[in-house]
């Protein structure tokens, strides 16, 4: 139940209770009165008329009658408080509601506040007005947090387009350099042209580097581009771009890919299948096989990629989304990369209210399934009609 829902079943249980005992206790009130008033009357020396009934000829009869008379009135008595108690406990559960209601606005003003915002609008505050009480208080603290959060997502925007600037430059011209001087005339001493080579891998390694972590951060980062793709051409394009590469390793890519709507960053969903596919290829055996799949199921968009290759327990398969976290190492500077692919995969999910799973396979290798809220079904027809023109 919703706290003002609570709060009304309170309201209306304290004054029931409440209400009970003030009517137990003008019920033994009054029955104390009656009997009292009657026990003289019972007591009088000769019998008297009551309206209503006949001559009573005997002190007995009397009693009798004035017992069923005060019977009659308590009887009476406790059908009326119980009618009167009913009618007001209804009316207090409606005034509870409503005064509940105007007690816990101020609370759906920060729920409501708290869903509209993204990093995009961290400028907004609740602002509530009205004395310093725990509810002022706890608003305040709010938009103190809020002014936090939006100095250090101001920060890191900030952080991220400088990184990419200062760290950037200076590997460009170092690959400048090496290439001017690989480039002259005449040639260069093996030794130098050897060394050349290593610099130019070296720097290429942290060129793909820097390109992780600065894609790893966007992806973390609120979606700017949401717009409805077919996963399953995006997923073909990762394919066509590492063809090549699987080709050279040996490993053969098959591909079952069904219509399958998405709404989110064409450009960081691609980059997820393309990490995936490249892990695949990168972590397989000689002459291995990788099955990439995308298909559309209740409401969801999946898209699963499994390969072969050494065997993979349980427990690596819970740390491989971590940076810089492979299953064989754990240090930078990988000839297979960064370690940064898949916690980039999982980021890119989170970004997109979707989950990422990997398991082993019973022969080695992995499967990773990603799963993402698919579009409206009227979105989907547009989709899959824009993918056959």
């Amino acid at each position: 139940m919703s706290l003002r829902t609570r709060l009304t079943v309170v309201y209306g249980a304290l004054f029931l209770v409440t209400g009970i005992i003030l009517e137990a206790a003008t019920y033994a009130v009054t029955a104390r009165a009656v009997r009292t008033q009657f026990k003289v009357l019972v007591t009088k020396p000769s019998p008297e008329e009551i309206p209503g009934s006949t001559r009573i000829t005997s002190q007995n009869d009397m009693a009798e009658q004035i017992a069923k008379q005060q019977q009659a009135i308590l009887d009476q008595t406790v059908q009326s408080a119980v009618l009167t108690l009913l009618a007001l406990t209804v009316l207090s559960v409606l005034l509870g509601y409503l005064v509940s209601g105007w007690m816990v606005r101020p609370l759906q003003q920060m729920t409501a506040t708290a869903r509209r915002l993204s990093e995009s609008t961290l400028h907004e505050r609740i602002g509530l007005t009205g004395p310093r009480d725990e509810i002022k208080e706890l608003a305040d603290t709010f938009d103190g947090l809020l002014e936090r959060l939006n100095r250090a997502f101001n920060t890191q925007r900030r952080f991220i387009a400088n990184a990419s600037h200062e760290l950037r430059t200076p590997l460009t011209i170092n690959r400048t350099t090496i290439d001017v001087a690989l480039a002259k005339p005449g040639g260069v001493p093996d030794v130098m042209k050897t060394l050349g080579q290593k610099l130019l891998s070296t720097i290429s390694r942290h060129e793909r580097l820097l390109d992780g972590l600065l894609l790893l951060a966007r992806s973390e980062r609120e979606l700017q581009d949401r717009s409805r793709v077919d996963l399953s051409a995006l997923v073909s394009s990762a394919v066509d771009q590492l063809a090549e590469t699987a080709r050279r390793a040996g490993v053969t890519i098959n591909q079952v890919l069904r219509p399958a709507g998405a709404v989110g960053d064409p450009t960081l969903l691609e980059r997820c299948a393309i990490n995936l596919i490249e892990n695949a290829v990168k972590y397989n055996v000689a002459k291995g096989q990788i099955w990439v799949w995308t298909h559309e199921s209740a409401g969801w968009t999946y898209l699963r990629v499994e390969n072969t290759g050494p065997e993979v327990s349980p427990e690596q398969t819970e740390s491989i989304f971590e940076p810089f976290r492979r299953l064989r190492a754990d240090r930078v500077g990988s000839a297979r990369g960064a370690g940064l692919g898949l916690s980039i995969v999982r980021a890119v999910m989170n970004a997109h209210e979707g989950t990422v799973q990997a398991h082993p396979r019973p022969t080695g290798g992995l499967v990773i399934t990603l799963q993402l809220p698919a579009p409206t079904p009227q979105g989907h027809r547009e989709i899959v009609r824009a993918a056959s023109d």
